[in-house]
């Protein structure tokens, strides 16, 4: 759940203990489906339209309805179709399956190599017995503005396959995260992969997250992206937030951080993150308070890309 729905849910928890007793714990009457195919679970998912709903690893569908924040639907469970569980490392890409659970991506050392910021970013996913069943394309599309891939995603301008009984198509991650809990994946229609780009041999990634308690949601996250010239000066830097909006914000530094050094480039992008941010405060904290992490956060990560940038360009000239 995104941090607004964990202020709802306080409410709707106590409302709902009072009018079910201890049925306000569990979910509505739900169908269920278990397909053994692709084919057949974008066949049923065309039949129920408005009432499917995929179930991949339920790490943040289950509670949504235990807590009845989600009304009475169709379950269609996915998880017989082992086809869409892969982690594939081709035409500088990392490319994901929609079975592939974040503990697996995790794992996976060719993936890590082509793109670092997955693991950094994975690492701050909820707990392990999380990570063990939830998926990284499900997280994606439940399109939580708290959780830490769809950011990575944003950043990295990766893709989404989608499919239907009428085909598929690629949606940008410029055009996937529609609002909070919001994805372009419609009605009938199945996330089957989610591919995220290779870093470039000048380029280097950096994560950092602040939360109350390890696992927690964070108060607030940085994903962090730089890249550097031929001549060694900072070519570009981005960085996408979490936490700190509706769905995950990308804002474009190259401009503050044009020939500076790494610590004034630094500095300078954590002025900016401050004065583009636009948080809400909660129970958990304040809008400034997210304010002024934003700022500090931008700042480590994007240290962290920058070290990571010169590292592997001094590696790529030894080596060439």
């Amino acid at each position: 759940m995104s941090l607004w729905l964990k202020m709802i849910s306080v409410t709707v928890f106590a409302a709902y203990r009072r009018r079910y007793g201890s049925n306000g714990m569990k979910p509505p009457p739900l169908g269920y489906s278990r397909p053994e195919s692709v084919a057949e679970a974008l066949q049923v998912l065309a039949d129920l339209g408005p009432d499917g709903k995929v179930l991949a690893g339920g790490q943040s569908l289950i509670p949504l309805l235990s807590m009845r924040l989600a009304g009475s639907m169709h379950l269609v469970d996915i998880n017989r179709l082992a086809e869409l569980s892969y982690v594939r490392v081709a035409e500088n890409q990392v490319r994901v399956g929609a079975l592939t659970r974040h503990a697996e991506l995790l794992a996976s050392a060719s993936a890590a190599e082509a793109q670092p910021l997955l693991a950094r970013a994975l690492r701050c996913v909820a707990h392990p017995a999380i990570r063990n069943r939830g998926t990284t394309v499900g997280s994606i599309v439940h399109a939580d503005p708290a959780a830490e891939m769809p950011a990575v995603l944003a950043l990295l301008g990766g893709t989404v396959r989608v499919a239907s009984a009428g085909g598929e198509r690629q949606v940008p991650a410029s055009e996937f995260f529609l609002g909070p809990l919001e994805s372009a994946v419609q009605y009938g229609e199945l996330a089957t992969e989610v591919a995220f780009p290779a870093l470039p041999p000048d380029a280097g990634t950096g994560f950092a997250e602040i939360s109350r308690r390890r696992g927690d949601y964070a108060v607030c996250g940085v994903a962090a992206l730089a890249r550097l010239g031929k001549d060694g000066q900072i070519a570009s830097a981005q960085a996408a937030y979490l936490s700190v909006g509706p769905s995950p914000l990308v804002i474009e530094l190259t401009q503050a951080v044009t020939g500076a050094s790494d610590q004034q480039a630094a500095r300078a992008a954590a002025e900016q993150a401050r004065a583009q941010v636009d948080p809400e405060g909660d129970i958990h904290a304040t809008a400034g308070y997210r304010r002024h992490v934003a700022g500090v956060l931008t700042q480590r990560a994007l240290s962290q890309a920058l070290a990571e940038a010169r590292q592997r360009q001094l590696t790529g000239m030894t080596t060439g």
